[in-house]
């Protein structure tokens, strides 16, 4: 396969880690809640889906280990979600906080899982199932697998039951104006839990395709965590709209995979020392910052965030 063709593949199934963190986290935001915490969601949902697969993959046949380690994944991160929403929406904590300590402890617990479990077990032998339907393949198509192809699903319905169904209408409210949204009736309280656990579990299934799927390595979950604040980062370079994001999660695995496809160029010396291949991958970050600030200027009430994002709701206040 050619070099450039393998690395455009490469990056459109790297970009699949994105699609599952930015859906998340755009299901998220729409209903008024910043979650920070996704890095760590992202480590508990490959961990979790690992630990399924550790338990359970000398005993059920690959039909049902694939679609069962996948639940399990999204079971563990909706968790998560689960425990951030009972510290936010019932307890009010801070949400900068909450999230920033939900990543530190997904983080941390991942790590201890993860030590803890028999690679032969949950990576070297399922990752070929994952990979149907192009296990065979030796070159970069091999990552584009069935939790591919789910990432675009997801976030497809997501868009579709943001923008086209009456929940979605409702959501949307609560993340906008949840005291009016309250008044017509609209339980913010269940809106809020069911958004953010759902949301968190589609984001940790972005963990636990990196580590079963895209990557396949035993070192792999140890660099999820970083991938969870570029899922945050391409929110906004999405617009908070699911289908943009999955366009822009393509760009960013393009743009985070440059460092390596640019070292082939002759004439780029530049780049090919190891100290120019840090300063590469900050271009995500750095178009993310460009987008924030033609958004800003350009002031359309569609390209910016839902208007309680990061407050919570005290109902008596209304």
């Amino acid at each position: 396969m050619n070099a450039w063709l393998a690395f455009l593949i490469d990056s459109i199934a790297f970009g699949a880690v994105f699609i599952y963190g930015s859906t998340g986290e755009i299901l998220t935001e729409k209903v008024g809640h910043l979650n920070l915490g996704i890095p760590g969601i992202m480590c508990m949902g490959g961990a979790g889906g690992c630990l399924f697969l550790n338990l359970f993959a000398k005993t059920l046949p690959g039909v049902l280990l694939v679609p069962c380690a996948i639940i399990a994944s999204f079971l563990m991160a909706a968790l998560m979600g689960l425990i951030y929403s009972f510290l936010t929406v019932t307890l009010r904590a801070n949400q900068n906080v909450t999230g920033l300590a939900m990543t530190t402890f997904g983080s941390g617990l991942m790590m201890t899982i993860m030590a803890q479990l028999d690679p032969n077990k949950y990576l070297y032998k399922p990752k070929k199932m994952f990979r149907f339907p192009f296990a065979a393949r030796t070159d970069s198509l091999q990552r584009v697998g069935v939790m591919f192809f789910l990432a675009i699903i997801v976030a497809v319905l997501v868009s579709y039951f943001l923008y086209k169904t009456k929940r979605g209408l409702n959501l949307r409210a609560v993340g906008e104006n949840p005291a009016t949204a309250d008044a017509v009736g609209i339980n913010v309280t269940r809106y809020k839990y069911v958004a953010t656990c759902i949301g968190s579990g589609i984001a940790g299934l972005g963990g636990f395709y990196y580590i079963i799927d895209y990557m396949g390595s035993l070192e792999a979950y140890k660099s999820i965590e970083a991938f969870g604040w570029l899922a945050i980062a391409l929110v906004i370079f999405a617009l908070w709209k699911p289908v943009m994001g999955i366009f822009g999660s393509i760009i960013f695995g393009f743009l985070f995979n440059c460092s390596s496809i640019l070292a082939t160029i002759p004439w780029l010396t530049v780049v090919k020392s190891m100290a120019a291949k840090p300063i590469l991958k900050m271009i995500p970050y750095l178009v993310t910052i460009i987008v924030l600030i033609i958004t800003s200027i350009r002031g359309k009430k569609e390209n910016q965030p839902p208007s309680s994002l990061g407050m919570n709701y005290f109902r008596e206040e209304r």
